[in-house]
């Protein structure tokens, strides 16, 4: 493979986004497909810590998160970023910026994203008016090219390597 792509990993907090981005960019790296994670939480922590979470924030949030991603994708790495960006438009306007462009909807049901919860966001939800799927709405993709389904990770991992041209994830 010789062009970049970016592969972004949506669902609701918990759901496994960061999990599975990690498993298909170890399979990338067997491959000698140079690969980048692009958690979220850790690129706001590093890039635009001083942002909140209201939506003009998130706008702004979302556009610097998907540039950074297609500058990368176009220097022909394969860029997985994990980050719930429960507005369409956010991952819309990623899809227009990359190279290439792959949507996988990380579908787990918002109970196991509860049971889940490393974090503890769903225990603090009265706090937290902005947590997606609670406080505000998550619109999940509507034509997503990969849907990992609760527990479908090996399937969905394949289903992303099958579209890079990587080949099938061995388990």
């Amino acid at each position: 493979m010789s062009h970049g792509a970016v592969v972004w990993l949506t669902g609701l907090p918990s759901s496994g986004k960061t999990t599975l981005a990690e498993r298909i960019a170890a399979r990338l790296r067997e491959e000698r497909v140079p690969a980048v994670v692009l958690d979220s939480d850790e690129v706001r922590d590093v890039v635009v810590p001083s942002l909140g979470h209201g939506v003009a924030d998130r706008d702004v949030f979302y556009q610097t998160l998907g540039g950074l991603a297609s500058l990368l994708a176009r220097r022909g790495l394969v860029v997985l970023v994990a980050a719930t960006a429960h507005r369409r438009v956010w991952r819309e306007h990623a899809r227009h910026r990359a190279p290439r462009f792959v949507e996988v909807y990380v579908a787990t049901p918002l109970e196991e994203c509860r049971r889940r919860d490393p974090k503890g966001l769903f225990a603090r939800a009265g706090d937290l008016p902005e947590l997606p799927g609670v406080g505000v709405p998550y619109e999940p993709p509507l034509r997503p090219e990969v849907i990992a389904a609760q527990g479908d990770e090996a399937e969905a991992a394949a289903a992303v390597l099958a579209l890079l041209g990587i080949g099938e994830l061995t388990a």
